[in-house]
């Protein structure tokens, strides 16, 4: 077969059609003229519109697992921050709850305060306020122990009381601090009067460790002496003032086989949990450095004689012993 009859052109399936240098430079003067005609003519805005429109369930479709977990972190953390308020609000409301027990306790305290002031100005007599610190530790005797001492002006044997009457007396004073004994305390007397009938008495501390009232002493069967009765100070000892609450009648035992009544009394003074006293001058000045022996025999030397003048048969010997007895043990002490 001759060589001129074949044919040299490549089959069509091999036929590549313009160049690519002719193809790059057509297309790139396409969308050069299709940007320049979008931003001038906005010629391709339709056709974007359509895309769009025929592309959106596709993209709704797509977006939903995105925003699902979305929700799912933004619920949790409403969850998170909702327990965190929650537990503010608690911790808040806890904080109101023992702020209104604080205003509860210091509305108590200010009335309180304010009972003293005026105690202070219906007595008219001098006197220091004093705050509560502690109870002393001995378990024998019912002390406590005040943030005033000698630098403030407080002197042994001045009475000390509350809102509500006479809580005891000075019995030892240091530079900075002060020792008060209770009047439920076995050491300590008060010569008292009734406010009732007018007659003059000894009320002595409750002899029992653990004891919190006070008995009157000497008392005949037939003195006129009532449950209820109202025993305020006599100011026959010349520590304390006269007219004092000290304590109430609560129990009048008269016992046939002996001509003496018992008496018990409940002082009307807080001697449980008292936060704030006021501590008056005595009404006869005491000797500087005397001590709560001292003061304590004093007071008790001038009821024993006023309880022997208002009886109506003097006591037996024995009665005058008792204080004697606790002026040697204060001596002692």
């Amino acid at each position: 077969m001759p060589l001129e009859t074949l044919d040299r052109t490549p089959p069509p399936f091999f036929k590549q059609g313009p160049s690519a240098l002719s193809r790059l430079v057509f297309f790139g003067a396409l969308a050069l003229f299709l940007m320049v005609a979008d931003a001038r003519l906005h010629l391709v805005q339709p056709l974007r519109a359509a895309i769009a429109t025929v592309l959106y369930p596709a993209q709704w479709l797509a977006l939903q697992p995105v925003q699902a977990a979305e929700t799912f972190a933004s619920y949790l953390t409403d969850l998170k921050t909702a327990r965190k308020t929650e537990e503010a609000a608690r911790r808040k409301l806890a904080e109101q709850s023992q702020r209104a027990g604080q205003v509860e306790q210091l509305a108590l305290e200010n009335q309180r305060l304010r009972a003293l002031l005026a105690l202070r100005e219906r007595v008219q007599t001098p006197g220091t306020a004093a705050q509560v610190l502690y109870d002393a530790t001995d378990p024998y005797s019912r002390r406590v122990v005040i943030d005033k001492g000698q630098l403030q002006g407080i002197a042994a044997g001045s009475p000390v009381m509350d809102e509500s009457g006479v809580l005891g007396q000075i019995t030892r004073v240091y530079p900075f601090v002060s020792e008060i004994t209770l009047l439920i305390d076995r050491d300590q007397v008060i010569p008292v009067m009734n406010a009732r009938t007018g007659t003059r008495s000894v009320a002595y501390g409750d002899p029992s460790p653990h004891g919190g009232m006070m008995e009157l002493r000497y008392m005949s069967v037939t003195e006129d002496v009532k449950e209820g009765d109202l025993l305020t100070t006599s100011g026959v000892d010349g520590v304390y003032p006269p007219g004092l609450p000290v304590a109430r009648v609560a129990r009048v035992d008269r016992r046939s086989d002996t001509s003496f009544a018992r008496i018990q009394c409940q002082p009307v003074a807080r001697l449980q949990g008292v936060a704030h006293v006021m501590v008056l001058a005595p009404v006869t000045p005491q000797p500087d450095g005397a001590s709560a022996a001292a003061a304590g025999a004093t007071a008790a030397d001038a009821p024993a004689a006023a309880a022997a003048e208002a009886a109506s048969a003097p006591p037996p010997a024995a009665s005058a012993t008792p204080p004697a007895r606790r002026a040697h043990a204060g001596a002692r002490r």
